[in-house]
């Protein structure tokens, strides 16, 4: 199953997902369904000033995490 959103997260935003302060970070995707993503898998996306940009999120049959990717 392939999901796509957008997150806009300033660099502060982001930090406690970051330090593993905070552990889901909640998506909105394109068809209204709430998602929550571990927030490990960001981190990769991360730059000085946050994360910008759409998303795909590929999950399995039963709903687990597959992969994350940045589109634009």
């Amino acid at each position: 199953m392939e999901l796509y959103f957008k997150l806009n997260l300033s660099y502060r935003e982001f930090l406690p997902y970051y330090q593993g302060l905070a552990d889901k970070v909640e998506v909105r995707e394109r068809q209204g369904r709430i998602l929550w993503i571990n927030g490990r898998h960001f981190r990769r996306f991360l730059t000085d000033n946050g994360i910008h940009g759409q998303f795909k999120l590929v999950l399995d049959d039963k709903g687990q995490f597959v992969s994350l990717e940045q589109l634009t």
